[in-house]
């Protein structure tokens, strides 16, 4: 079949990569228009633009599916649409342009978790199991019936980034297998089943650490939004960022919520419940540094985090 294929970050880049080495044909790839990056704000191409001009691939550079670049992609009559992460709504009449409309590949299992970031809170509800789903885009957000979908257990220590990771991977050959079916005309789609949930695009504020919580809420949440929008906390009233954590030892003592304290290696930090370990941290001006570097280097009296 004749693709298009719309992306931006780098969980995308898995999928058009098993794509371009599939018997398909990619007209052109859809990506959001150079971004600044670094301190220096230098104009850098998304991971998918990268990917796709190494792979010699045609790129349309866009923020929204507008008039304009639905008439370039209808001009390419393709035959199916394939978005992965791109970063913004697909509308009529582009919706209806392909003559198979378009598919996404979402990262949860749908209906649980619609929108822009499925993974961040599935990780900070607690969920044991999540996945990919590829669905029919239609113009409800994420509702569209499911062509296939994996489901994994959650990783105890998993980050957000760390699950994004492996379900991009997982998921690509998920995709490239309903595409597969499409083309051979097997495919068949399931309406979505189950309690709807909601993702909505982390901020700031998300990210910071709520000591009076359980130590299980604390970890889950700083690993759902480590490494965006990052982990934060205060400590004497400059932002403090929270990198790494772990489960305390069973002997660590209780600690008061904030209350910090060194107990053997560990820099540990008092929840609602049991104290959870910093293991890697960043003071307000300095780099990234292991939580006993950062303790040995204070000279006044002991810490509160959130003070």
């Amino acid at each position: 079949m004749r693709l298009v294929f719309a992306g931006t970050p780098a969980p995308a880049v898995p999928s058009l990569r098993r794509l371009a080495a599939s018997a398909h044909d990619i007209a052109a790839v859809i990506t959001r228009q150079d971004a600044p990056f670094g301190r220096k704000r230098v104009l850098t191409p998304s991971p998918v633009a990268a990917a796709a001009e190494e792979l010699g691939l045609a790129v349309i550079r866009a923020d929204r599916l507008d008039a304009a670049v639905t008439a370039e992609i209808a001009a390419l009559e393709p035959d199916l649409g394939v978005i992965v992460a791109y970063g913004g709504l697909v509308r009529e009449p582009l919706l209806s342009t392909p003559a198979h409309g378009w598919i996404n590949l979402h990262f949860s299992l749908l209906p649980r978790w619609r929108g822009a970031a499925p993974v961040q809170h599935a990780l900070i509800a607690g969920d044991a199991r999540t996945g990919a789903s590829v669905f029919q885009l239609v113009p409800e957000l994420d509702a569209g019936d499911v062509f296939g979908e994996l489901a994994v257990d959650v990783p105890a220590d998993a980050t957000a980034g760390d699950l994004l990771a492996a379900l991009a991977d997982d998921g690509a050959g998920l995709l490239c297998d309903v595409v597969d079916s499409i083309a051979a005309g097997t495919a068949v789609a399931r309406t979505q089943q189950g309690e709807t949930t909601y993702a909505s695009k982390l901020g700031d504020a998300d990210g910071r650490i709520r000591w009076d919580e359980p130590a299980g809420a604390v970890l889950d949440r700083i690993r759902g939004v480590t490494p965006e929008p990052g982990a934060h906390t205060t400590i004497d009233g400059a932002r403090f960022k929270i990198l790494a954590v772990a489960t305390a030892p069973g002997d660590a003592p209780s600690l008061a919520p904030g209350a910090l304290a060194l107990h053997g290696k560990h820099v540990i930090v008092g929840t609602a419940s049991s104290p959870i370990v910093l293991a890697t941290v960043q003071p307000a001006g300095k780099g990234a540094m292991r939580a006993a570097d950062w303790w040995r280097g204070l000279r006044e009296a002991t810490p509160v985090a959130g003070s």
